[in-house]
């Protein structure tokens, strides 16, 4: 048996929870923008987050209503979207705060930031990885803004690289499930992808 839901005859928050616990997990763009005079930065996190493009490479998040991670992106045309690490669990949670207009996020939850390379919004020093990125395109979806930024650079702290490869065991991801709900690594399970010429049915029926 199915319990079928009608999005369009339910409150908008309770379609919300159901989707956000369906989808998962999700991994997190910890985004860090600045203001169009240069002064204050924010850093934000965002769990409607993926790659759109490789070539040219572009990843998207999404922003749910008008915040200041989007205001800026709008006036500036720039971001980075961050790593968010397992040990860095509290203060992600810490930037999710809502606070007034003007305040950084930086500054509030005591992270450090470094300058980027190619883009004026500084990076979170201690993320592992930090993807600069400028402006492709918005797209308005109902009260949501889908932000695609081409990325101009890519920052890789040496210490979680295994031969020029990102081991996910050294990086310790973060994503968002459910409610209050975050999610660790957990296990990791490798297998490869099939040709059709070595192909010997389905994996089940062997």
């Amino acid at each position: 048996m199915r319990v079928d839901f009608d999005p369009a005859e339910m409150p908008r928050s309770d379609f919300y929870k159901l989707l956000t616990a369906t989808v998962v997990p999700r991994p997190i763009a910890w985004v860090s923008t600045i203001d169009q005079y240069g002064v204050c930065a924010n850093l934000a996190p965002h769990s409607f987050f993926t790659i759109a493009s490789v070539a040219p490479p572009v990843v998207q998040f999404t922003s749910v209503g008008r915040k200041d991670s989007l205001r800026n992106v709008e006036a500036t045309g720039q971001f980075v979207v961050n790593f968010a690490p397992e040990g860095m669990f509290e203060q992600i949670n810490d930037t999710g705060t809502n606070f007034p207009h003007g305040v950084s996020e930086f500054e509030a939850a005591c992270i450090e930031s470094e300058p980027s390379l190619r883009v004026k919004p500084p990076r979170v020093a201690a993320s592992p990885v930090a993807l600069e990125c400028e402006l492709h395109s918005t797209v308005g979806i109902g009260d949501s803004t889908l932000v695609l930024g081409r990325v101009v650079h890519a920052s890789v702290a040496d210490d979680v690289l295994v031969d020029g490869h990102a081991e996910i065991t050294k990086m310790r991801p973060l994503s968002r499930l459910g409610k209050d709900e975050w999610g660790t690594l957990g296990d990791v399970r490798e297998i490869a992808r099939i040709r059709h010429a070595d192909w010997q049915g389905p994996a089940g029926g062997r």
